[in-house]
């Protein structure tokens, strides 16, 4: 039932650099709602929101 999704970073684009991205799974049965994480973006050199791509 774990599904592989991607991960986009959020606030890339707003400053004008590449957005990072990452690969993740998640059980659709119990989460249907996009997924959220803090992640780092080595571009950014930080953390910052990544959601779900669809």
């Amino acid at each position: 039932m774990r599904d592989q999704v991607i991960i986009e970073c959020t606030e890339a684009a707003k400053e004008g650099k590449p957005a990072s991205r990452y690969f993740t799974t998640k059980n659709k049965k119990l989460q249907q709602e996009r997924l959220e994480r803090k992640k780092y973006n080595p571009f950014l050199k930080r953390r910052t929101v990544h959601r779900e791509k669809k």
